[in-house]
């Protein structure tokens, strides 16, 4: 029995059965979980999420950036981008079976490996928010993207204010803060004011500001936090730290990390992705 991390597949799922193939995935024995942007960019959104929709409870997914995209499109909250790749899916028959599914998945996840604490976001994790926040936080969110006001939600979901957390923070505002922090982040200040007109290196952080996982005194560096969604940061194994998207879709390798039966204990595999793609978030 294994446990596998795998970041950021954006539809490339050519890529993702290589390396499921290449890791000896078997859904009756291991787990996989995906660490977010399932789907866009990529040429087949929509075989990635029957894929994983297949493997039932063997295969644990977040949502990322495009995945809420995804659900935004589908809602009417946004327009379709002109990178998005996302119409097939949207057109097809089971259409609404994938996006509720989608809707079901996790804003983070927390696992104790050995006597250490793993948890799994898709971006990042404000400096102020324990593991015990993130969680709490992550379940209010999936509590509103899997009930009824989903739609009215996806509505008011996109900005880039507030740009800092406050514990008054309430309703719509306050969700915002959550989605950005785990699904948008790179970099923030040190009283945690996120920035987000960057997607440069960590080497690169805009005057003021931190990669959020270089913040001093961040509450969860007691953990190891996996997570995505940086392709210009790349591959990153630290005792703290486990960075996963080494950037498929844009011409780079689909990265999958086998844990061991300590968080020590780590297995990096990956297989090359040609996309004609161009860097970008």
């Amino acid at each position: 029995m294994a446990l596998y991390l795998i970041g950021d597949i954006q539809g490339c799922d050519a890529a993702l059965q290589r390396l499921l193939d290449e890791i000896g995935f078997s859904p009756s024995r291991d787990t996989v979980v995906l660490l977010g942007d399932l789907v866009n960019r990529g040429p087949d959104s929509a075989a990635v999420l029957r894929r994983v929709q297949g493997y039932g409870a063997s295969a644990l997914s977040l949502l990322g950036n495009h995945d809420l995209h995804l659900l935004g499109v589908a809602h009417g909250a946004r327009k379709p981008g002109r990178k998005d790749t996302l119409a097939g899916l949207l057109a097809a028959p089971d259409r609404e079976a994938m996006l509720d599914w989608l809707r079901r998945q996790h804003m983070a996840l927390h696992m104790r490996i050995g006597d250490g604490e793993l948890l799994m976001v898709h971006a990042g994790v404000l400096p102020q928010w324990t593991v015990g926040d993130t969680l709490a936080l992550a379940a209010e969110l999936e509590s509103v993207l899997r009930g009824p006001a989903l739609g009215a939600f996806l509505h008011e979901m996109y900005g880039n204010e507030p740009a800092q957390w406050n514990d008054l923070l309430a309703g719509s505002a306050r969700l915002r803060v959550v989605v950005n922090a785990l699904t948008r982040m790179r970099f923030c200040t040190a009283a945690g004011a996120m920035d987000f007109g960057s997607s440069d290196s960590a080497d690169s952080p805009p005057e003021g500001f931190l990669p959020w996982f270089d913040v001093p005194g961040r509450k969860t560096a007691g953990a190891t936090v996996a997570f995505g969604h940086w392709s210009t940061l790349g591959w990153l194994s630290r005792p703290d730290l486990l960075s996963t998207d080494t950037g498929c879709v844009w011409g780079g390798c689909l990265s999958a990390v086998r844990i061991g039966a300590t968080l020590a204990e780590r297995e990096l595999v990956q297989v090359k992705c040609a996309q004609a793609q161009k860097p970008g978030q």
